[in-house]
C-alpha cells in the first residue's frame, strides 16, 4: 500500500495558524486506498493558533521568520521534519499544503530581509527535507490537477 505523508490541515485537523483547517474532500477522495500519515511541524512546535511566518532568504540561507517577532523559527520545523522522516522511512509520496512556509513544495513565498518578494515558487522547510530524502513531493493543488487533467 502506498504511504503518503500529508499536511494534517488537509485531513481536517485544526492546526492552521488561525485555528482552522484546510480539509480537502476532493483530495481525500483521490487518496482513498492509500495509507495517509498526517504531519504539522508548525502545530507541533508552536501550537495553534500562532503568529504567521514567512520564508526569508538571508546570509544563513532560507529561514522561517516570525512575522510578529522577527525570530528565526526554522530550527523546530527542521528538527520536526528530520524526526518525522526518521520515524517514517518508507514514505512513498509527500503532499504539502500549497503556499505553506513549512509544507509548500513549489508554491511558498520567499522574501529578502527587507520583505521584498523574491519568489512565489519556493519550497517550505519540511517539504525541502522530503525532497532531500528523494521522496516524491507535490503540492495538494498540483496533485489534484494532475489527477483531473
Amino acid at each position: 500500500m502506498e504511504r503518503v505523508a500529508i499536511s494534517a490541515c488537509l485531513l481536517g485537523e485544526i492546526c492552521r495558524y488561525d485555528g482552522t483547517s484546510n480539509k480537502n474532500e476532493a483530495l481525500l477522495h483521490a487518496l482513498e486506498g492509500k495509507e495517509l500519515i498526517g504531519f504539522c511541524p508548525e502545530d507541533f512546535a508552536f501550537g495553534t493558533p500562532r503568529p504567521t511566518m514567512d520564508l526569508v532568504q538571508s546570509s544563513a540561507g532560507v529561514r522561517a521568520i516570525s512575522n510578529k517577532t522577527g525570530e528565526d523559527l526554522s530550527y523546530p520545523v527542521i528538527a520536526y521534519a528530520e524526526d518525522f522522516f526518521k520515524k517514517h522511512p518508507d514514505i512513498d509520496l509527500f503532499i504539502g499544503k500549497d503556499r505553506s512556509p513549512s509544507c509548500g513544495v513549489c508554491s511558498a513565498k520567499c522574501y529578502d530581509e527587507k520583505k521584498m518578494l523574491l519568489s512565489t515558487g519556493a519550497t517550505g522547510l519540511m517539504a525541502l527535507e522530503a525532497k532531500k530524502r528523494g521522496i516524491k513531493a507535490v503540492d495538494a493543488e498540483v496533485y489534484l490537477s494532475n489527477i483531473k487533467g
